[in-house]
């Protein structure tokens, strides 16, 4: 070899050892950092290798499968549907969790539909999903295996995660609302639970229930209850609550979905909770809960209620005879809304209305005829007011009279209009017991008309009141009309007129002057008009039964006025009296 050669390869060689010394300790190689891994990976890479073979027995899956069964032995992307009378609910094999749950019973007014229960279903956020791990851990998005019993109304989905199978089973009946999700977790030999923080896995309610959330309807509620078992009361849970609990509910104001774990479930008490936002129509309502760890293999049970917060759905779980489920003594009525310490009154009315129903099998001729009833029954206190109002009329004069002469001398002003009261026969108190017993049933009223599930989709008169529960829409702008919206209801101008009608009649005839005059005006132009505003998009109901009650309690002052004028015309001595009714008779 040349000499030259020889040197050319040997510098050759010394550049490239000393450009590859000087690029590893001047320019080290940046590691990439890895990504944290979920708890699914974690679950996945725990020591045995994921697969998706076909299903193991299992004792909690489907038992012996019927003739009907349905194996699917290669996992893809699949949806399923399992339907009773009642119910069509749709699956996806990813997760095993519902992307669909359609009441056939109660039609939606918007699609014309039946209610879809499961709304805002998203890639990571399914109904009935479950996450490794607490609540705030990402739902399990892989395929799971399938198999499908038809004749007896199940669906179960299996997927190996490590060093144990995790099962998915739900079973329906006819008949029912309800069903049952059975959550097994099998493992492997020497397997050790699952333990994420105190947490096996959480479990999630819908994204969000139906039907679709109206935003700009300030009638329109979504809330969260729980009952706490121990001490047989409801209350609302908090993110973190301490409160034992037996069942969890996220309502709507018709609908609800409520969730009971079987008592040898051990679940947490802390909650993840969506709340509903009032400026986003696709925002989330939804509950995640925590099945407390493991240290073994599990077996857990699920009762799951998604239909009408109804109290004749409800109820049956009270007894064992009454359901297909064979539940007993379940306070699942206590979701229902109460108005609280005024609920005894509301039961009775609701009584009332469900009577006179039989009879004329209409619910809004039942409000018409309530309304009556109730104003009939309350005319022995409310004649006493509308007298007062009356009296207190035809003293006006004179109490000015006496406010500008004490003007200076408040004291004095004061003995002397409660001597002139005194004198008139009129007692300032006389009308607040019938106010406080119309504002105490009017609650009472506006609860129940807000939220009583037989007003929904009832209809009073056809082509002007569909349904009781909403508006009586006549027309639909092409516009929004600020605080109103763009449609035009006919049934509060009715409430507006008669209030100001109302307003009218009982005024003091125009007599009042400065403060007292301006009060007046408040009360009798400003205040109905307010309530106008707040009531326009209120359920047909509630108006309903204002309208007739303000309509009859006029004809009730129009009838007192009459009285107080016959009396004031009679004379006092015993003779005259005689002649005055002898010449009121051969009228």
């Amino acid at each position: 070899m040349e000499k030259n050669t020889i040197w050319a390869i040997s510098l050759s060689t010394v550049v490239l050892v000393a450009f590859f010394a000087i690029q590893t300790f001047m320019f080290p190689k940046q590691e990439q950092p890895a990504e944290k891994p979920s708890v699914e990976q974690n679950v996945e890479n725990s020591g045995v290798e994921s697969s998706s073979a076909s299903l193991p027995s299992a004792d909690s899956f489907l038992g012996e499968p019927s003739a009907d069964a349905v194996e699917i032995a290669e996992p893809a992307e699949e949806t399923f549907v399992i339907e009773t009378n009642k119910v069509k609910v749709t699956f996806t094999n990813r997760g095993g969790d519902i992307i669909g749950f359609e009441l056939k019973d109660h039609l939606d007014r918007d699609t014309g539909k039946g209610v879809e229960m499961i709304n805002n279903v998203a890639e990571k956020n399914r109904a009935f999903a479950i996450s490794f791990g607490g609540v705030d851990s990402e739902i399990v998005n892989k395929v799971f295996d399938v198999r499908v019993d038809e004749a007896n109304k199940k669906i179960g989905f299996s997927r190996r995660f490590g060093d144990f199978t995790l099962y998915k089973v739900y079973s329906f009946k006819d008949d029912e609302y309800l069903f049952k999700l059975d959550i097994d977790i099998e493992g492997a030999e020497g397997f050790k639970g699952l333990d994420w923080n105190g947490a096996a896995y959480s479990l999630r309610t819908s994204p969000q229930i139906g039907p679709k959330f109206n935003p700009k309807d300030r009638y329109d509620v979504r809330e969260f209850v729980a009952f706490e078992g121990a001490n047989e009361k409801k209350f609302t849970p908090k993110a973190k609550n301490e409160k034992n609990w037996s069942w969890v509910s996220v309502a709507g104001k018709y609908f609800e979905i409520l969730v009971e774990p079987a008592e040898s479930v051990a679940t947490l008490n802390a909650f993840k909770m969506v709340a509903p936002n009032k400026n986003d129509a696709n925002s989330n309502t939804q509950l995640v809960f925590s099945r407390a760890a493991s240290s073994a293999s599990t077996k857990d049970s699920y009762f799951i209620y998604v239909g009408p917060r109804n109290e004749s759905d409800l109820k049956i779980y009270a007894a064992a005879d009454k359901n297909a489920w064979g539940l007993d003594a379940k306070t699942y009525t206590e979701s229902l809304p109460t108005s609280g310490i005024l609920n005894w009154l509301e039961i009775i009315l609701r009584f009332i209305m469900k009577l006179i129903y039989k009879v004329i099998p209409n619910w809004g001729v039942s409000i018409i005829i309530m309304t009556i009833l109730l104003k009939l029954a309350l005319f022995p206190l409310t004649r006493k007011s509308l007298e007062g109002t009356q009296k207190l009329q035809e003293v006006q004069p004179k109490l000015q009279a006496i406010q500008a002469k004490y003007k200076n001398d408040p004291q004095r002003m004061q003995q002397e209009q409660m001597k002139l009261y005194k004198e008139a026969g009129y007692n300032p108190m006389s009308g607040c017991l019938p106010l406080i017993i119309q504002f105490v049933v009017l609650f009472a009223m506006y609860h129940l008309f807000n939220n009583y599930f037989e007003f929904r989709g009832a209809s009073f008169i056809s082509g002007w009141i569909p349904d009781l529960s909403s508006t009586d829409n006549v027309m639909t702008f092409g516009f929004e009309i600020p605080w109103l919206g763009n449609e035009l209801h006919i049934l509060p101008i009715i409430y507006l007129v008669s209030q100001l009608l109302y307003g009218k009649i009982t005024q003091n005839g125009g007599t009042s002057v400065g403060q007292s005059a301006t009060q007046m005006k408040i009360m009798m132009y400003a205040m109905p008009i307010v309530f106008f505003f707040l009531f326009y998009n209120a359920p047909s109901g509630l108006l309903l039964y204002w309208t007739v009650s303000n309509v009859f309690q006029l004809f009730q002052q129009l009838l007192v006025n009459r009285m107080m004028k016959n009396r004031k015309v009679a004379p006092k001595n015993p003779k005259a009296v005689a002649a005055f009714k002898n010449k009121k008779n051969k009228k």
